[in-house]
């Protein structure tokens, strides 16, 4: 469960990383109008400012791991206005909307693989399909199990994750992630779950 917790992480990273970039260490935007950001498991924060004509995203060093202001420049060119390598190990994105809307494009159609791929694996062999709605706030998952296995109760952390770094990335941290189990020959909801509702 936690490496599958950890590879869609890794997917929303990769994806973002893969489609950032244009060559130049320096130049911080003017105050942003909109500002968001989402913890992650070590308490750093991944910020998304949002101004007139850019959007800026910060990802936290344990993101990033180790790399160079070289290899951010050499794997990001061409993609974004800015990338820089911060003193603390994070790094500064700064791309226009267009090319973050071409971004987050990109990590949905990496989240839609990695959960397709969830279907009908050792672990979920009863999962049928994985659905979602348009800002992955809501997911439906359709399982021939009459009763939720241990794994599949335990899933509901994939699409927690999935939702939350998404619209994280988006610019619009959720404030609740939704999953409805549904049973595939009755159609009834047999499990739903909430990200809101952990630690109550």
């Amino acid at each position: 469960m936690k490496k599958a917790v950890a590879i869609v992480a890794a997917v929303c990273v990769a994806s973002t990383l893969a489609a950032c970039g244009q060559t130049s260490s320096s130049g911080a935007p003017a105050p942003s109008a909109v500002t968001s950001d989402s913890a992650t498991s070590s308490g750093q924060k991944i910020e998304v400012d949002e101004e007139v004509f850019d959007v800026e995203i910060t990802l936290p060093a344990d993101m990033v791991g180790e790399t160079t202001q070289e290899q951010l420049n050499s794997e990001n060119a061409g993609k974004v206005h800015s990338v820089t390598l911060n003193d603390d190990g994070s790094v500064t994105f700064v791309m226009s909307k267009r090319q973050h809307k071409e971004m987050m494009a990109e990590m949905a159609a990496s989240l839609d693989e990695s959960l397709s791929e969830m279907v009908g694996t050792e672990d979920y062999p009863n999962v049928q399909k994985i659905e979602h709605n348009d800002d992955y706030t809501s997911f439906t998952v359709t399982t021939t199990s009459t009763e939720l296995s241990l794994q599949e109760s335990m899933s509901v952390m994939i699409y927690y994750v999935s939702g939350g770094m998404y619209n994280t990335f988006a610019g619009n941290p959720a404030a609740n992630i939704h999953v409805d189990f549904v049973n595939a020959d009755s159609g009834e909801v047999i499990g739903s779950s909430d990200s809101s509702e952990i630690g109550e």
